[in-house]
């Protein structure tokens, strides 16, 4: 069965202007990824990986071309109404977990939801059963700084799909992780994907992630290239 497309991009530019020069991130890029995929996106360091992962998550805008994601056209947006989009239908994780240090585990996985207007019983209920979900049920009350980096991002991704989004974007989740832990949340984010039904997209220098991965895209010399494409079916 062939699924429809999240992300729809066409004619992508980003460029930078500093110091009376014009750099180009990259240009004039295409790309489609259908739901229920997993995407790892390859290449070099400063080729523009993080750049577009960004611009997907609208945490940065498009210098030029036009970019739908889950149905949204990213450039009719206001601020407020990009910050409402990122909340409700994107889940980020990063290489650094960006926990908030002064709450617990509990803490930092609900506050997703309270900031979309949830109520605490509510979003309390919601945060327990995902941390339980990922190993941390009886680390729950501790802060960032009590936990192992493992734990940090079984926790970072806890949060980022406590709001079940349509849309995982990972920038580098095991990078900051000896080889066996991040197996581990490797293994924890296929299972985790596989069950909500999650499309993700994932930055990523990890040979095994990008194996389990439905595609794997290239990024190099301002553009994209498949290393491997399915047949949609």
């Amino acid at each position: 069965m062939t699924h429809s497309p999240i992300i729809r991009a066409k004619g992508l530019t980003r460029t930078y202007e500093g110091h009376g020069r014009r750099v180009a991130v990259f240009e004039d890029l295409d790309l489609e990824i259908r739901r229920g995929e997993l995407v790892a996106v390859v290449g070099a360091s400063g080729v523009g990986k993080s750049t577009l992962l960004h611009l997907l998550g609208g945490l940065d805008r498009p210098t030029a071309g036009s970019l739908e994601v889950d149905g949204i056209d990213l450039a009719g947006l206001t601020e407020p109404e990009l910050c409402q989009f990122r909340n409700r239908r994107i889940g980020f994780v990063f290489q650094f977990h960006h926990l908030l240090p002064e709450f617990s585990a509990l803490e930092n996985v609900m506050m997703p939801m309270l900031i979309s207007g949830y109520d605490r019983r509510a979003a309390g209920t919601k945060a327990r059963e995902l941390l339980g979900r990922v190993g941390l049920g009886t680390r729950i009350d501790h802060r960032p700084g009590e936990l192992s980096g493992g734990e940090q991002q079984r926790t970072a991704l806890a949060r980022a799909l406590v709001l079940a989004p349509a849309l995982l974007l990972a920038d580098e989740p095991t990078g900051n992780l000896d080889q066996q832990t991040g197996d581990e949340v490797l293994a924890l984010l296929l299972r985790l994907r596989a069950g909500n039904d999650l499309t993700a997209v994932i930055v990523t220098h990890n040979e095994r992630l990008a194996a389990a991965a439905d595609r794997v895209l290239r990024m190099e010399h301002r553009t994209i290239h498949p290393d491997s494409v399915d047949d949609g079916t």
